[in-house]
């Protein structure tokens, strides 16, 4: 006979709160962090303007992703506007984007009055998939950005093949996939401009923050640190403001800590790396399946994410999460919910600039039904896939448990 769930009554399946991405349990910050705040306050300083730990950090991270542009900015959102304003697309041209992602990926195209198209997934891998971006090209598509979605690699040869074809450019969101390879490539220099952010759940944290790197600077008549502040040219001396963009600006504070933080990632990597292997192993005969990972690639574990089965389910599949919660699992069903981006208000009912929904009532703009199942892969996927929160904290035992866990409620659930 089953164990009787924690749901009703029952005693956890994992006695004690599993480490945290939200507090201290879950994130490698200390001595470190604290002497590179130090420096800052004591300074006095705590703007790029007068400081120079912004520049360190920037400095640090183009030698680890062996680029020579890194700009650091406000948000992993604001660090995929930065690279929009660079491209400068025309109101009412076309970027290619996943359904599964983050808002945050859909905002810098709209924000430029550009229009979001999404590509279907892959279904093993939930990545976008490459056949899909080619079949959504038209004449108005201008770039495509790819998330690596969970902190596993996109495949970038067939994504990068299809944009040299097509004459488009090539943002990398890496904002769930540092030090992530493709091919010992790291995520966010296969592209044009990778884009990064070190919110409080990512790999590293500044609690909020992120990076833009890339190999070039000025191909549209554009700097990338201009992008991100207002449009200034401040290496010539006075003010002055070429084109329209905000302030993303860094503080001191975040560089700090990021420089502190930027030098554990490797470490943070490898026991994130390290305990997803010991659940992977852990789930191997459960009625479950594991997000794959492709062959050649190294998936960095933002989230560890599996499928359940429905079919074979005697309950609905949030009843199975409230379940899982109740034993000690911290997680939710879909990503970035039970429904794909384009479903969400803002997207489906044109909720954007006061009353006007531009940009997708331009003239210019083709008709996109968003209410449609335009993606029906990424749909199943949002509804099926449970996403846990990951961190480099978790001990030896912890992912045996959560197994354990999985395990006692699909025992129990079972149709």
């Amino acid at each position: 006979m089953p164990a009787q769930l924690a749901i009703d009554g029952g005693s956890p399946a994992i006695g004690e709160r599993l480490p945290s991405i939200r507090d201290a349990s879950g994130r490698s910050l200390g001595a470190e962090e604290m002497e590179q705040l130090r420096e800052v306050i004591e300074s006095g300083s705590l703007s790029f303007l007068y400081g120079g730990k912004t520049q360190e950090f920037e400095t640090a991270f183009a030698e680890l992703y062996g680029v020579e542009h890194a700009v650091s900015v406000s948000s992993g959102t604001a660090a995929l506007h930065t690279a929009l304003l660079y491209l400068n697309p025309e109101p009412g041209d076309e970027v290619i984007l996943s359904p599964i992602t983050d808002m945050g990926t859909a905002i810098p195209i709209l924000s430029q009055l550009a229009i979001p198209v999404f590509a279907d997934v892959d279904r093993d891998t939930q990545a976008i998939d490459p056949r899909s971006i080619e079949e959504k090209i038209t004449d108005r598509t201008r770039a495509i950005i790819v998330t690596h979605i969970y902190g596993n690699p996109a495949d970038m040869d067939a994504i990068m093949a299809i944009a040299a074809r097509h004459d488009l450019f090539v943002i990398e969101d890496c904002a769930q996939a540092l030090l992530a390879t493709d091919k010992g490539r790291l995520c966010g220099t296969m592209g044009d401009i990778g884009c990064f952010s070190f919110q409080q759940s990512k790999h590293m944290t500044t609690g909020d923050g992120g990076m833009v790197i890339a190999r070039e600077d000025g191909r549209f008549g554009r700097r990338l640190r201009q992008c991100a502040d207002k449009g200034w040219p401040r290496d010539q001396g006075g003010r002055n403001h070429l084109f329209l963009a905000p302030n993303y600006h860094m503080t001191e504070l975040q560089a700090a800590v990021g420089l502190a933080q930027l030098r554990k990632l490797p470490g943070m990597v490898e026991r994130r790396i390290h305990s997803a292997g010991q659940l992977t192993a852990a789930l191997q005969g459960l009625d479950v399946e594991p997000v794959r990972i492709r062959e050649g690639t190294t998936g960095t574990f933002f989230f560890y994410g599996f499928r359940l089965f429905p079919e074979r389910l005697g309950v609905p599949v949030p009843q199975v999460m409230k379940a899982l919660q109740a034993e000690g699992v911290d997680g939710f069903i879909g990503y970035p919910g039970p429904i794909p981006l384009y479903k969400y208000p803002v997207i489906r009912d044109h909720k954007t600039f006061g009353n006007s929904g531009w940009p997708f009532t331009l003239a210019c703009a083709r008709n996109w039904n968003y209410a449609d199942a335009i993606c029906p892969v990424a749909e199943q996927a949002c509804r099926e896939t449970v996403c846990m929160w990951w961190t480099e904290g978790f001990s030896q035992e912890q992912p045996q448990q959560i197994a354990a866990a999985i395990a006692k409620v699909l025992d129990a659930y079972r149709r």
